[in-house]
């Protein structure tokens, strides 16, 4: 952490205004971000010019870590959904460090690990899910339930637009959905998604069994 929270050789530390680009598909890669406050959207644009955002990304977080693997461009775009505390590692820093400092190696490697987990969860969420468990999953994700050093549930400011982006679906069935939950104490909103406690009951109690097939 002290590495990571200070400026150095090869690491910029700075603020990000709200709906500033941090980097843009199609950019050279060179850098590793991490996040130290704020919140960070991911946007991949198609060659038909559809947008869909593909992650909403805490403190705590890396990303643009592609640049370790030999990708030489940006997959995606990157935008501050908020004031935002980022720091860069430049790739040539982040390899060394990894390679001469077994703690942060050991950070990083839990923070990848972490991650797969998530995107299992989400494939498995896709394959699997309905669409109204989908949304009722994500938004206890981005009002941060369970995360460690969050005692209280984060409001949610995303747009119901972008909430059927994320989930697969349309944005009338997400309104549809919402009313659903709101109607029922799952949530409240009144320009920020309030999600409760009993949304999380609702969804374990409700958890579906996937058995392998035999």
């Amino acid at each position: 952490m002290v590495f990571l929270g200070q400026a150095g050789t090869g690491r910029v530390t700075r603020n990000y205004q709200k709906n500033e680009t941090i980097f843009s598909q199609g950019e050279t890669a060179r850098t590793v971000f991490y996040i130290q406050k704020g919140r960070v959207k991911v946007t991949v644009l198609s060659d038909h010019g559809k947008e869909a955002v593909i992650g909403i990304l805490t403190p705590g977080q890396f990303f643009g870590e592609v640049c370790l693997d030999g990708a030489e461009l940006r997959t995606a775009t990157a935008h501050a959904m908020e004031e935002c505390l980022l720091t860069s590692i430049s790739k040539a820093t982040m390899i060394a460090t990894l390679d001469a400092e077994p703690t942060f190696s050991a950070f990083f490697v839990a923070f990848l690990l972490s991650r797969n987990s998530r995107i299992e969860d989400d494939l498995i969420d896709q394959l699997f899910n309905s669409s109204e468990r989908r949304l009722a999953r994500l938004l206890l994700l981005l009002a941060e339930f369970g995360k460690e050093g969050s005692p209280h549930p984060v409001p949610v400011t995303l747009s119901q637009a972008t909430l059927a982006e994320m989930i697969g679906t349309t944005r009338s069935r997400v309104s549809f959905f919402m009313n659903n939950f709101r109607k029922k104490g799952l949530i409240s909103y009144n320009g920020k998604i309030e999600v409760h406690r009993s949304l999380l009951d609702a969804v374990l109690r409700d958890k579906p069994q996937i058995k392998e097939r035999e």
